[in-house]
């Protein structure tokens, strides 16, 4: 049996109206379809495709957009923290270095501090002992001139008499008016 399509290409006539089959020629059959489809999708989808490839190409730029700002963005503010960070660095380096110079300037205040305070406390223990010294001298003084005044007065008491006691006695008020008149 012949198939209808090779009857349809060969003849040239078309076949009637009231039989309907079944076309199993696949090479014949397909190209035609598929270019039936691709004209009908070109002819109707060609609006819309072309207005999604269109909203789909300004999304892409309206995005490529917001990421160049977003990245002009970005730049500045990375040399905003690069300066900030130079500063902070600049502004640790002078405290590293006020810190040290500090630091140094308070252990010499302290160790003049120090070198005052073990002077005065050097010239106070000198003081205290040439104190200590006088009055261990004085008081030495006074014992010896307690002594040596107790040995007079018992060499005089033993020695004097009444009438020597009294001679004495008048030489020096003779020699205590003396003195008056010179003055």
């Amino acid at each position: 049996m012949k198939n209808i399509t090779d009857s349809f290409l060969s003849l040239g006539y078309w076949p009637s109206a009231g039989s309907f089959g079944f076309n199993t020629d696949i090479l014949a059959t397909n190209p035609i379809n598929l270019s039936v489809v691709l004209g009908v999708l070109i002819f109707f989808g060609k609006g819309v495709l072309s207005d999604l490839l269109d909203n789909r190409k300004e999304r892409i730029l309206k995005t490529i957009r917001n990421s160049e700002e977003l990245r002009e963005g970005a730049i500045e503010r990375l040399e905003n923290a690069r300066v900030r960070l130079r500063k902070v660095e600049m502004e640790a380096d002078r405290f590293r270095v006020n810190g040290y110079s500090e630091i140094e300037r308070e252990k010499f205040n302290l160790i003049n501090s120090i070198y005052t305070t073990l002077e005065q406390l050097e010239n106070y223990k000198n003081e205290t002992i040439h104190f200590e010294q006088q009055r261990a001298i004085n008081e030495v003084r006074q014992r010896v001139f307690q002594q040596a005044l107790q040995g007079a007065l018992g060499t005089l008491n033993s020695c004097l008499n009444n009438e020597l006691h009294l001679r004495t006695i008048s030489a020096n008020i003779g020699m205590f008016g003396t003195m008056k008149e010179i003055k």
